[in-house]
């Protein structure tokens, strides 16, 4: 039990760094354009759709991965929440990368869509904020085997993390008509 216990202690601080990191240096990263820094970089146009697609991904493998520890199937359940997080990693370089060389598009409906837009795109970023501690601690509870615990704040964990992964693929096809081409 102690060495459980070892292994939540080792990885508390990382978890904190990186949940305040990751935030941090994507909202840097989002202000920079490589084109500014005279980096000749054709735009990542192309990748909008592409991480929509693997927040969507995400989305589903998080209800998978639901239904098969439902069902006792713990070693397809962690498959599929490890595969839920390199996705959720892949849509954040991806992110980036394109903010980094596109300018940012603005939404162009008008009235109630508008405002429902907004608080879709804020909520959506509110909560993959909180939820990047969430999905780390819950992590680790797993990797420490204090599967009590994990099942508890898993409960809290899978409804925003579902959230923030349908959500944006909701802003996205809200936006997607605005895009330049």
């Amino acid at each position: 039990m102690e060495q459980h216990y070892s292994i939540e202690s080792k990885f508390n601080k990382l978890i904190i760094i990186v949940s305040i990191l990751i935030p941090v240096v994507v909202a840097i990263l989002f202000t920079i354009k490589l084109k500014d820094y005279g980096i000749n970089v054709e735009p990542l146009s192309f990748l909008p759709p592409i991480y929509a697609t693997i927040n969507g991904l995400t989305a589903l493998l998080l209800i998978f991965g639901v239904i098969a520890i439902k069902n006792g199937n713990r070693k397809l359940h962690e498959r599929l929440m490890k595969t839920a997080i390199v996705f959720s990693v892949v849509f954040l370089v991806m992110y980036v990368a394109y903010h980094m060389t596109s300018d940012s598009t603005p939404y162009g409906g008008e009235g109630t869509i508008r405002t429902i837009y907004f608080i879709v795109l804020i909520s959506h970023i509110l909560l993959s904020i909180l939820v990047i501690p969430l999905v780390l601690v819950t992590y680790v509870k797993a990797l420490a085997e204090r599967f009590d615990k994990h099942k508890k704040i898993a409960k809290i964990t899978f409804p925003i993390w579902l959230y923030v992964a349908v959500t944006g693929v909701v802003v996205y096809l809200m936006i997607s008509p605005y895009y330049v081409q």
